[in-house]
């Protein structure tokens, strides 16, 4: 069997990311997937070696897609606050030309996509994407503050990572478009966050 060309694996990507926002990852089978995709069942095997395999690949690139974003736009803010906010209402913004991706994110946890464990060939590639999502905070971290400590970096999760999904879930759940009331309540809560400094460990 010929390999699958790109373009044909980027929608069969985009059909598994489309099931698992509408299923859940517990409800995509090869033969769903494969009839979603307009696809063979043997192509997904020949493609990816294991449906994990696959969605392990759809989880990377929506994670990937986004981080990509969200660093973006935090290096075009005009300030370390506005960049944290910026940063904080990516979802919102990744929304818009990714928004089974972003539902992905937001609604769905990873260890229900992925299962007990990362296939084997693939961990290099997540482990890269958490040293990448922990640089950006870093980052953030250091214009703020110049620090670089577990308790600064805490708390720019909050303000990027629990608080945007908090906020964000319930439309994202509903295949509604993020409100601008929900975006300035965000921008809002971060800002104050950050008026208070990080505590530092004695």
């Amino acid at each position: 069997m010929p390999r699958p060309r790109v373009h044909d694996l980027e929608r069969l990507l985009d059909a598994a990311e489309r099931l698992v926002v509408e299923t859940g990852a517990q409800g995509v089978t090869v033969r769903s997937l494969a009839a979603a995709a307009g696809v063979s069942n043997g192509t997904i095997y020949h493609a990816f070696g294991s449906l994990g395999a696959l969605l392990a690949h759809v989880w990377l690139r929506a994670a990937g897609e986004f981080l990509d974003l969200q660093t973006a736009l935090a290096d075009e803010a005009e300030d370390p606050v506005a960049a944290v906010v910026a940063a904080a209402g990516t979802p919102a913004a990744f929304a818009h030309p990714r928004p089974e991706a972003a539902r992905l994110l937001i609604t769905v946890k990873k260890e229900q996509v992925l299962g007990p464990q990362v296939p084997e060939n693939l961990a290099a590639d997540f482990l890269a994407l958490d040293k990448r999502l922990i640089a950006f905070l870093v980052g953030l971290a250091v214009r703020l503050w110049d620090r670089r400590d577990a308790q600064a970096v805490e708390v720019l999760t909050a303000c990027v990572v629990d608080l945007p999904t908090a906020l964000f879930r319930r439309a994202f759940a509903a295949g509604e478009p993020i409100s601008e009331d929900s975006r300035a309540r965000l921008a809002t809560s971060v800002r104050a966050i950050l008026l208070l400094p990080p505590p530092r460990k004695d």
